[in-house]
């Protein structure tokens, strides 16, 4: 199934809680704002793209909550809804995108039945868009990788960060698809362990060789010649720079400094064309991520902790974005990926 998708029947969200994996795949529904806003929070549905089409699916559910009797007070219930949905994952700009572009599609509807329909439309828009935007992104980046190569991956950059497919994991998946030989190491990705958990199994579910590490080992296998290519998924790029998940700068400096090429894959919904580094917010977490693991104490209780989820990787250290429009090396003048 996807990992994001609406139900007809009940109108409502559901996706696949990301938070359970690999130990049990569970579907949970969304059938109020509330509880799909607990679900961004929680990162029970994570990753850009499917936080993009979660902002969608979330503003066609706050249509159908709605209980205005006029289409002036659909549209200001919407905007609310807008604003309490964005704030959840500050960083991610897919998800503002999602929420912006409902609220964009809905100013062509002339009463409230319209609203509602053109707002799940334009969602379930969204979610098939984002299945061919992967498809493509994969082909182009497949072209990147040889036979025999071993990738180095962060974080979790696959379907389940996505409706399907995956960007980093779906460059993986099409080069497989193509008959090359990969194998993919992955890093745990702390404090919540995506890698692990997530790239992983889904790595696992697909037959595709991988070996985890922790992430402070990605170094030493540069150094030993393991490693041929770097690929990660993004949450924000900017004019300046790519904000990930916390760690992936790291990897960008070990792989320059070892001139291994470090791509980033992501769709064009992800890029920011007016931000810059210093101005996006990046999420700090709760500090009990690195006080606990499994609900089990791993440090002082009281113990001060910075938690990130977002790092910023210069551009300098980036050897190519891959898109569905194709892939780009620097200098990167962004303006024109939205040339048609």
């Amino acid at each position: 199934m996807r990992t994001i998708d609406w139900n007809d029947e009940s109108n409502s969200i559901v996706m696949i809680d990301q938070t359970m994996l690999p130990e049990e795949f569970k579907i949970i529904e969304c059938k109020t704002l509330a509880s799909l806003c607990e679900a961004i929070i929680s990162m029970r549905i994570r990753g850009a793209p499917a936080l993009g089409v979660a902002g969608g699916y979330g503003m066609a559910l706050a249509a159908r909550l709605s209980s205005a009797k006029d289409v002036n007070s659909m549209l200001k219930d919407m905007e609310i809804a807008a604003k309490t949905i964005k704030a959840t994952r500050p960083t991610a700009v897919n998800l503002a995108w999602g929420v912006d572009r409902i609220l964009h599609a809905v100013n062509d509807a002339y009463d409230l039945k319209g609203i509602k329909a053109v707002a799940l439309s334009e969602a379930k828009k969204m979610a098939d868009e984002d299945v061919a935007k992967n498809k493509k992104i994969g082909e182009h980046g497949a072209t990147l990788l040889e036979d025999g190569d071993t990738v180095l991956t962060h974080c979790n950059a696959g379907r389940m960060a996505c409706v399907d497919w995956g960007t980093a994991l779906g460059v993986i998946r099409s080069a497989v698809e193509d008959g090359k030989q990969i194998q993919v190491i992955a890093c745990e990705t702390r404090p919540l362990n995506q890698g692990s958990r997530i790239t992983a199994w889904e790595l696992m579910q697909d037959n595709i060789p991988v070996t985890l590490i922790a992430d402070s080992m990605a170094g030493h296998l540069m150094r030993k010649g393991v490693i041929n290519k770097v690929i990660v998924g993004a949450d924000r790029i900017t004019g300046d720079v790519v904000f990930n998940k916390i760690g992936t700068y790291t990897h960008s400096v070990l792989a320059k400094e070892h001139e291994i090429p470090f791509y980033v894959a992501a769709p064009l919904s992800t890029f920011d064309l007016e931000g810059w580094e210093e101005t996006v917010d990046i999420e700090l977490r709760n500090g009990d991520e690195l006080r606990f693991f499994n609900g089990k104490p791993i440090a002082p209780k009281d113990v001060n902790v910075y938690n990130p989820a977002f790092d910023a990787t210069p551009m300098e250290n980036i050897t190519a974005v891959i898109t569905e429009k194709g892939i780009y090396y620097p200098p990167f003048l962004l303006e024109e990926l939205f040339v048609d």
